[in-house]
């Protein structure tokens, strides 16, 4: 069996491709990169496809059976290059599509949804067999953030108590591997989230519990905290696309109770605690 994998360079990518090539598969993968000088340390052998040139990518994905397709991080133009991706594996005769989509795109309110949407329509029209693997908030999108809310002595963000059902990317990285190492999984839509939901004032709490800092969460008016992410050098359009993620998490649009993933990866998922242990210790490095 061969595997592509697009994005192998990306942060999840490169988890995937790690964690395929500890189980003895780097001869079955291939890394579909736009760059391949960044892929040299991969392990596996590496080819040309950009998602904005269909040809390259029929080229990177000839005698490829099954391919990951993980989702473009160019918001505004996924749904036309993962039409790309489609189109040439088509082409190419791949013979199962796994895709990285997100929570509930079917019906959630979050606006990153609507392309995901469009690729799952592209999906089911192209007659090939695919499986979706919808994934939910990573934790890093929050503990990422850690570094900047002990400087600023508060966490803060929209949310609200909204409950957050996060995983790590190592989480949904096992999810990807599983789906890729076994079979039965044509045809199926994978809700992933974390097994416990959180919220922002959790995860302040448990900052502060570790670092003994007093760290409180500061819930903002939307437009407040694109003008804070703004001042820290965040593009002004994609604050306000932050932002309005949150205003939807206080929704409840970034909550999951299904335990879909830790079933897949058959343990639980990474604990808050966990995750924050080592963002912590990723921050003093």
């Amino acid at each position: 069996m061969s595997i592509a994998i697009t994005a192998a360079t990306g942060q999840l990518g490169r988890l995937i491709v790690g964690k395929l090539v500890a189980r003895g598969l780097s001869t079955d993968i291939v890394a579909v990169v736009r760059n391949p000088d960044k892929a040299a340390d991969l392990g596996v052998p590496v080819r040309v496809g950009d998602y904005t040139d269909s040809a390259s990518l029929e080229k990177a994905f000839q005698g490829i059976d099954t391919l990951l397709l993980i989702s473009s991080n160019e918001i505004g133009q996924r749904a036309t290059q993962h039409q790309n991706a489609i189109d040439a594996a088509k082409r190419a005769g791949v013979r199962h599509i796994v895709y990285t989509s997100l929570l509930h795109a079917d019906r959630s309110t979050i606006s990153l949804a609507e392309e995901h949407r469009q690729t799952e329509q592209a999906l089911a029209a192209s007659g090939i067999p695919f499986t979706l693997l919808r994934n939910g908030w990573y934790t890093e999108n929050y503990t990422g953030s850690i570094g900047g809310a002990l400087a600023g002595g508060a966490f803060i963000g929209s949310a609200g108590q909204g409950k957050l059902s996060l995983a790590t990317r190592a989480d949904f990285a096992d999810a990807a591997v599983a789906v890729l190492t076994s079979t039965g999984h044509e045809g199926r839509v994978y809700e992933l989230a974390g097994d416990s939901a959180v919220t922002l004032t959790d995860l302040a709490a448990e900052v502060a519990k570790q670092t003994g800092r007093d760290l409180p969460y500061r819930d903002l008016p939307s437009a407040d905290y694109a003008k804070a992410l703004a001042s820290f050098g965040v593009p002004e359009g994609f604050a306000h696309a932050i932002a309005g993620w949150d205003v939807e998490a206080a929704k409840g649009a970034l909550f999951d109770d299904s335990r879909q993933l830790s079933a897949l990866i058959g343990r639980p998922t990474t604990s808050l605690p966990v995750a924050v242990t080592h963002a912590l210790a990723a921050t003093s490095e």
